[in-house]
């Protein structure tokens, strides 16, 4: 386990709640993450973890509390920023449906996300000035290196969505990791696949880490994986912090185990 004291803090909720109408979602949760840190978020259906998610990605501002992200200098709150302007702070994020353009190609999807996060000039851009050009082939030569890093190079012309479903999959993520992100939230990462396609993407998120070094927060329902990859694990319930702890740690918890399996299970 990492111990955030260690490291830098890069992430931190204060009290977080959000109400929808009289349903709070969220209620009170107190988390937080470190730097190069793996981190995931299981519960039940219904526990508030994708709106945890659009809560610290900025698609819900909270009713109460606060998200703080690490700013370059120190932790920020940062309840009132958009999600564009939370990825330029180095907030990346996948979701649970697929959203790929599917009618381009595996390069042109890299690309795109890779331009989103450049300052590039609006007039050279317009004008399809010589700066332009050098531009776009940069970020080509970028968008390759990266899919190259990732086994995908081979299917770099084909159209996303004539992918099979693991490598769309895939292909999110590389998308996610072109705008360099400094977190990536990952949501139901394994949600639809079979076996096979969990055993790669587990290997993928190892590779994740390994290569770019970067906090990696999870949502996902797939035990297997969670406790596979996972450092340390925050458990909701019914909105509220449940337990949280090293996966040895949530597996032995007697809350977490009634939580998932009733109170007359064993």
């Amino acid at each position: 386990m990492k111990e955030t004291d260690m490291a830098q803090t890069i992430l931190k909720t204060r009290d977080l709640s959000i109400r929808f109408g009289g349903v709070t979602a969220v209620d009170g949760v107190n988390i937080e993450a470190a730097e190069n840190e793996l981190i995931g978020l299981i519960g039940p259906n219904g526990a508030g973890k994708t709106t945890l998610f659009n809560l610290l990605t900025g698609v819900y501002s909270p009713s109460e509390g606060e998200v703080l992200l690490f700013d370059g200098q120190q932790l920020a709150n940062v309840n009132r920023q958009s999600p564009a302007k939370r990825a330029r702070l180095g907030v990346a994020r996948t979701f649970q449906n697929i959203r790929l353009f599917e009618s381009r190609t595996v390069l042109e999807n890299v690309m795109i996300a890779m331009n989103s996060s450049t300052q590039a000039h609006v007039f050279s851009s317009l004008f399809r000035l010589p700066s332009f050009y050098k531009n776009e082939e940069q970020l080509k030569n970028e968008a390759r290196k990266l899919l190259s890093i990732f086994d995908m190079l081979e299917v770099q012309d084909t159209l996303a969505t004539n992918l099979p479903y693991g490598q769309q999959r895939r292909l999110e993520i590389v998308r996610a990791l072109a705008t360099k992100p400094k977190i990536l939230f990952l949501d139901e990462p394994a949600a639809g696949m079979n076996p096979q396609e969990t055993a790669d993407l587990t290997r993928l998120i190892k590779q994740v880490q390994q290569e770019f070094k970067m906090t990696i927060i999870l949502i996902e329902h797939d035990m297997n994986l969670v406790m596979a990859v996972s450092e340390r694990l925050y458990v909701l319930e019914y909105g509220k912090l449940l337990a949280s702890g090293t996966p040895l740690e949530i597996q032995q918890n007697a809350d977490v185990i009634r939580a998932y399996l009733g109170e007359n299970n064993e």
